[in-house]
């Protein structure tokens, strides 16, 4: 099983499924950078990298972005055709920007989204 999407396509995939938010989520995003690579070395689909919203504080200044990582490879070898990458890529976005905002994968996984 897998489909090869390219870089370009799966980066609008990605862009998709970031402009498929609701507006007032993606307004409450701060200083978060979305990124795409082909592949993680252990396999994961997305990763975030920061502080949650949550977390902040006054002390938080001059800090470097968070990052969500989204991985091509792993999406699009789990998935038959380019249908599944679509889904797959939505929901492996929000599951990341849900960590963005200190939704932890306990909860994730509760709400069915991990």
């Amino acid at each position: 099983m897998g489909v090869n999407v390219p870089l370009d396509r799966f980066e609008e995939l990605v862009v998709e499924a970031l402009d498929s938010l609701p507006p007032e989520l993606g307004r409450r995003m701060r200083n978060v950078a979305v990124l795409v690579e082909d592949d993680s070395a252990d396999g994961l689909l997305g990763l975030y990298e920061g502080v949650p919203l949550t977390e902040r504080g006054d002390w938080y200044s001059a800090v470097l972005p968070d990052r969500i990582t989204i991985y091509r490879e792993p999406i699009c070898a789990m998935c038959a055709n380019e249908a599944e990458v679509v889904r797959e890529v939505r929901v492996t976005v929000i599951h990341e920007i849900a960590h963005h905002f200190g939704i932890d994968d306990d909860r994730l996984h509760e709400l069915g989204w991990a």
